[in-house]
């Protein structure tokens, strides 16, 4: 299951390497509600990339999972980073846009209906 988080990025950490080839970097973003939140995620492996050309105080978009495990009977929490996204391109990678953006001139437009009065949409 995937979810989604909004926010400003807080911190990024430095990249950890590890003997077995492993490696992974950190960052936390600072959400935007009524009560903003910090918090943490993880890139791993070539994942890190993502995050690379990103600087503090940047928007963006995270795509992550949330993974668990036990480790000498603690139980720890990890939100695993698999997409990044600045807060510009999410915004113009969404389907609303990329459609009204991209005019199809072979295709005669469709009829709308008439709008309603209370409506100010220019369409």
């Amino acid at each position: 299951m995937g979810f989604e988080m909004k926010g400003k990025i807080k911190k990024i950490f430095e990249q950890q390497d590890f003997p077995s080839g492993f490696y992974k970097r950190e960052f936390v973003i600072t959400t935007e509600e009524q009560y903003p939140q910090d918090v943490k995620f993880t890139t791993v492996k070539e994942r890190t990339e993502q995050i690379a050309n990103l600087k503090e105080g940047d928007a963006v978009l995270v795509k992550f999972d949330v993974r668990g495990n036990e480790y000498n009977d603690k139980f720890y929490v990890d939100l695993n980073a698999w997409r990044v996204e600045s807060g510009d391109s999410a915004v113009a990678a969404s389907p609303d846009t990329a459609v009204a953006a991209t005019p199809m001139p072979d295709v005669p437009p469709m009829p709308t209906a008439p709008a309603a009065d209370d409506d100010d949409l220019p369409f």
